[in-house]
């Protein structure tokens, strides 16, 4: 029986070599990542899918035309010099929405008694929240409050649910671990300054 996680590219399966990250395998994880929040079924989480969109286009746009970004840290250190950061800024903000989608998950994950509206909303308040403005808070909080139950959206991942939950925990530990890369990485070197 096939669930959500046989149909997109897992993050167990990107390249990671010597804390190197393959560009190509992120991105097309990352597609899939942004098919989830299809499966929370609101358009409260259209905002959140176009900024995540908007933000792969970046990265896969300079990973198209420039052989150096064949990493992700190869990406950032190819505009270290530049003073349009499109691609870093892109790949920045992509690692911070995945990060909340990380927490939301591992939440629901840890937690398996919570909804999913008490784990998305923790979630953005430990990782997104200090990012945004007035503005934009409110649209998130709309978004939070749209979850489906936690029931109907596991179901919705599959209906072998012990399948279901072996490949999340493989899909959500995968991306625990490249999000603590690159965020490292951008650390070490300050790259994600003014951006």
């Amino acid at each position: 029986m096939s669930t959500f996680f046989d149909e997109i590219k897992s993050y167990s399966t990107v390249p990671v070599a010597d804390e190197q990250i393959s560009t190509a395998e992120f991105v097309e994880a990352s597609r899939g990542l942004v098919k989830l929040f299809d499966l929370l079924g609101s358009t409260a989480f259209s905002p959140v899918t176009s900024d995540m969109n908007g933000n792969i286009e970046k990265v896969s746009k300079k990973m198209l035309a420039d052989p150096k970004a064949n990493t992700l840290q190869g990406l950032i250190l190819s505009e270290v010099t530049e003073k349009k950061k499109t691609a870093t800024q892109g790949l920045l903000w992509l690692c911070r929405g995945l990060q909340f989608t990380a927490q939301a998950m591992r939440e629901a994950v840890d937690n398996p008694s919570i909804e999913l509206t008490k784990a998305f909303t923790d979630a953005y308040s430990k990782t997104l929240s200090k990012y945004h403005g007035m503005l934009v808070k409110p649209i998130f909080k709309l978004a939070m409050n749209a979850c489906p139950y936690r029931k109907d959206f596991f179901e919705k991942l599959g209906a072998d649910q012990a399948k279901v939950n072996a490949q999340l925990l493989e899909w959500l530990e995968a991306l625990e671990k490249i999000i603590a890369i690159i965020f490292a990485f951008f650390e070490s070197g300050n790259y994600g300054k003014g951006l």
